[in-house]
């Protein structure tokens, strides 16, 4: 196709998503000649077509071959981010209609604004089909089993580029506001295409955008206004109790403020949410608890690999109330016996996940009890996917996977279907250089199955999901056992001394 073909069919697919109306048409087209370097337009006749991900293909295709982008993953997806902004509405025009929205419902504000997260490509659809996704049927319920591969992973080229690329400190880190229209460079990403609602979150100023990368449906991101630290106290509670009170739709959680327990940016104080049930929300309480004082609060223990207390109440003060005061006795309680240390050495160990939805009229409040105490046996950590699960999972368990929603390493896409074609196979694994981590696992496997070229992969997935059921338990400070089970009283008995 002609670059002007990509160009019209460009500003086309603006009209046809609503970002741009037919008297806008001429300054587009002379925008995106500016951006390619062009200093004429000759209409082309060609068919156009409405693929996103085609159209920008061809506009950087002929960006690469005049010079105007490197061509590497990072060079290209600064350079279609640059040509994207160039249709997306101004701010005050986002955050008009998404007010304008509000007024008539929470529900069809965000709606309409993930959508235009989606259709100005700042969500690129394309590439989230592509991950591979899943479910296992544990003993916990329906678990969510993801290989993301919407965050591009990138090749030696872009990797010497960003080494080389001068260091700045501004945006101060992904999360700020002042990503929104920034160029971005090798070592950070362009957001011409981004736009941020100001929201109030318990009387402050906060953000709502959505993650580019969608682990979940309508995967958002609220955070402080101001980069400050990830903290969870009391204000964390009021504050997740707060937006779902504002969002009744939407879910909001936490990660911890810990290292290894925490996300990856504690740094500035952000929440995830989203319009998604997960299933940690689907299972039940199976053991009720009573806290002196709090007897309009309903309280138990979750039927869950990690070990939460739910609270359910009508007064989201109430509930605050209640989870500060666990929180501050989680936080200086110990249970050597379950290798449960608040602090060693002054370094504290003890945090919470929390997170808050609504159910009905009631607001709820899980709260996930963390702990990221070290030893010489688990030097990343005791409730941390241990070792003989590495080979599938050793990043840390954030807020999401907490949740039930793995999010495993993109390797694993090649790797599992090559695991699924050399078992069918009979082939040695343990001299492979890519496989041989995964050789004592199949080992184990192949006392269970007899492996053939049909159902090789589905064993390995179905497997792969129950691996990541028990890096769930590993990560849970009080196991599911009748042990575990005393020792969880024993804490609950403690925040009512």
């Amino acid at each position: 196709m002609q670059i002007e073909t990509y160009i019209d069919s460009l500003i086309s697919y603006a009209m046809n998503h609503g970002l741009a109306e037919p008297e806008d048409h001429m300054v587009l087209q002379n925008r995106l000649l500016e951006v390619l370097g062009k200093d004429d337009y000759v209409q082309s006749h060609e068919e156009q077509t409405e693929d996103l991900e085609q159209i920008l293909k061809g506009i950087l295709d002929y960006a690469c071959e005049k010079g105007l982008c490197e061509d590497n993953v990072v060079s290209r997806d600064l350079f279609d981010t640059k040509v994207m902004g160039l249709l997306t509405p101004m701010p005050r025009e986002v955050i008009r209609s998404f007010r304008e929205n509000f007024a008539v419902s929470p529900e069809k504000a965000t709606d309409a604004y993930y959508k235009l997260s989606c259709d100005t490509d700042y969500i690129r659809r394309y590439r989230i089909a592509k991950d591979m996704r899943w479910k296992y049927d544990s003993p916990y319920g329906e678990l969510d089993i993801t290989i993301n591969l919407s965050k591009p992973e990138k090749d030696p080229k872009a990797i010497a580029a960003a080494k080389n690329a001068p260091q700045s400190s501004y945006p101060k880190c992904q999360l700020c506001a002042e990503n929104e229209g920034y160029a971005g460079r090798m070592n950070h990403p362009a957001r011409q295409n981004h736009r941020i609602i100001p929201i109030k979150v318990a009387g402050e100023d906060w953000c709502l955008q959505y993650s580019p990368y969608v682990y979940y449906n309508e995967h958002c991101i609220v955070f402080n206004q101001n980069h400050t630290p990830m903290k969870i106290d009391r204000s964390a509670f009021e504050k997740l109790l707060d937006f779902v009170g504002t969002f009744p739709h939407y879910f909001v959680g936490s990660n911890a403020d810990l290292p290894i327990v925490g996300g990856s940016i504690l740094s500035h104080e952000h929440f995830q949410g989203g319009h998604y049930t997960f299933a940690m929300e689907r299972a039940e309480v199976v053991q009720r608890l009573s806290f002196s004082g709090y007897e309009d609060i309903e309280a138990g223990i979750v039927n869950w690999p990690m070990s939460v207390i739910r609270l359910d109440g009508k007064d989201p003060v109430r509930i605050a109330d209640l989870a500060e005061k666990i929180l501050n006795c989680w936080r200086g309680y110990s249970d050597p016996a379950l290798s449960i240390l608040a602090e060693t050495e002054g370094e504290p160990h003890n945090t919470i996940t929390p997170i808050a939805r609504r159910r009905g009229e009631l607001f709820e409040l899980d709260l996930v009890l963390r702990c990221n105490l070290t030893t010489e046996e688990h030097p990343l950590g005791v409730f941390h996917p241990h070792a003989d699960k590495h080979h599938i999972k050793k990043e840390n368990i954030g807020l999401i996977e907490v949740m039930g929603l793995a999010v495993l390493p993109s390797r694993l896409k090649g790797e599992l279907t090559a695991l699924a074609q050399a078992v069918a196979e009979g082939r040695e694994l343990r001299a492979d250089e890519v496989l041989g981590k995964h050789a004592d696992w199949i080992e184990t496997l192949k006392q269970q199955y007899t492996f053939t070229a049909e159902n090789a992969l589905e064993i390995i997935l179905k497997e792969t999901g129950k691996v990541f059921s028990e890096v769930l338990e590993d990560a849970g400070v009080y196991k599911n056992t009748p042990e575990g089970r005393e020792g969880f009283l024993r804490f609950a008995h403690a925040v009512n001394a």
